[in-house]
């Protein structure tokens, strides 16, 4: 029953791109991560994750790339210096944080980007079925309504249940 907070019209506008950089730490990368390394002999996107402090090298520099900016609490500090380094100008951005003056949502207003809010209720390792995960996942051209369909029915069969933010196995 969750509400997404963005509208597929914003997200058509940047579905015809191939690249793209998922900038992030933790939590706001690893389900993506997850999804991008299990289905990549479907997907005909290109995903580049940058989630550690490391050198500047990916083959994107010259081709046209959408960033994607995720941090819940927007003051991430790992995800604050990448963005640094790898957002110019002239690049398409999407920043996903809470709706907050924090940093990151003061540097996509700024670079006049696209924000997408992320709601605070949801956090780290369970954000992979919220914006966090099916914003990319909507991008690498997956049925985002089948892949959350898929998951519950996998959670109904195996008796699962998520309660307070932990899963819990039905006896």
């Amino acid at each position: 029953n969750y509400k997404n907070s963005f509208s597929n019209k914003i997200l058509k506008k940047y579905k015809k791109y191939k690249n793209f950089r998922l900038i992030g730490m933790g939590g706001s990368t690893l389900g993506t991560q997850t999804i991008y390394s299990f289905l990549n002999h479907k997907i005909k996107k290109n995903f580049l994750f940058i989630d550690n402090l490391k050198p500047k090298n990916d083959n994107y520099s010259k081709e046209k790339i959408v960033n994607l900016i995720v941090s819940k609490s927007g003051n991430t500090i790992e995800t604050i210096v990448n963005s640094n380094i790898y957002l110019k100008k002239k690049d398409t951005n999407i920043f996903i944080t809470e709706n907050k003056n924090n940093y990151l949502y003061l540097l996509a207003k700024k670079l006049k980007s696209e924000i997408i809010h992320h709601n605070n209720f949801i956090g780290g390792r369970y954000s992979v079925l919220s914006e966090v995960g099916i914003v990319p996942a909507y991008f690498m051209g997956i049925d985002i309504r089948k892949l959350r369909s898929n998951i519950s029915d996998i959670f109904k069969k195996n008796k699962i249940q998520l309660k307070d933010n932990s899963i819990k196995l039905a006896n």
